[in-house]
């Protein structure tokens, strides 16, 4: 537990086998909540506020959590991992290269990546320390991370954590973590926080209208992107591996 956080009674190992099943078993559902009218309005604001702090000059993203490829392929990242093999054909399908790993143990070599996109996958992991940590290894020296998450203390982290008591399949299984929560785990694997931008600042019951994206970490927006960098001590006199 972070900070107080409230987390499930199910146990770290039971929880990530308990989400891969999940999105497995329910990839059809996950993926057609996209084309309805919350889901599309609710995609394309996440969307346009990654896409506000995505760096230009990083070429080469991955996202870890691709899922079935929908931010991948709007933000014009050309690959992802994720662990079910539905979501990757799902990806594939949308023109992602795929391969099949989890953010605990990337198949990547040390070094070799210059930007990793990690998109409401925290909150579905065993251990999103260990995530962290492998995301700064098979970064460069100058890899960017961009991290999007539903905070955990905002309206619409509660939302979900509603659903989720209430027995819906994914957010069952998930833990929603505070934008504080995160930058320490950033900060514990050595990255420093340089950016962040939020959306979604209507609450789950209201109109959501046109969202906008604002600049910075907004208290109570139900969506935050939030940027950061390998600290230069991080990789000091690291050499990178032929695998991970």
């Amino acid at each position: 537990m972070l900070n107080g956080f409230r987390c499930t009674s199910i146990g770290a190992g039971e929880m990530d086998s308990m989400s891969s099943e999940a999105f497995e078993r329910y990839a059809d559902r996950y993926d057609e909540w996209f084309d309805k009218p919350e889901g599309s309005a609710i995609f394309a604001a996440e969307v346009a506020c990654l896409d506000q702090i995505m760096p230009a000059d990083v070429r080469g993203w991955v996202e870890v959590g691709v899922g079935s490829g929908r931010f991948a392929a709007a933000l014009n990242v050309l690959e992802g991992v994720d662990p079910s093999p539905r979501m990757l054909e799902k990806a594939a399908a949308r023109g992602i290269t795929t391969k099949v790993g989890r953010a605990e143990k990337l198949p990547y070599p040390t070094g070799s990546l210059q930007g990793l996109l990690l998109v409401v996958t925290l909150c579905f992991l065993d251990n999103p320390q260990v995530a962290m940590s492998e995301s700064a290894r098979a970064l460069e020296h100058k890899g960017r991370l961009l991290v999007g998450i539903v905070p955990g203390n905002s309206p619409w982290g509660r939302h979900y954590r509603q659903k989720g008591d209430d027995g819906h399949p994914f957010y069952s299984v998930a833990r929603f973590y505070t934008t504080e929560e995160v930058t320490k785990l950033a900060e514990a694997a050595g990255f420093e926080f340089i950016g962040a931008a939020s959306t979604l600042r209507l609450g789950p019951d209201e109109s959501l209208g046109q969202p906008t994206v604002l600049d910075g970490i907004v208290p109570n927006c139900g969506f935050v992107g939030m940027l950061f960098r390998l600290n230069p001590q991080a990789t000091a006199g690291r050499a990178p591996t032929a695998s991970p």
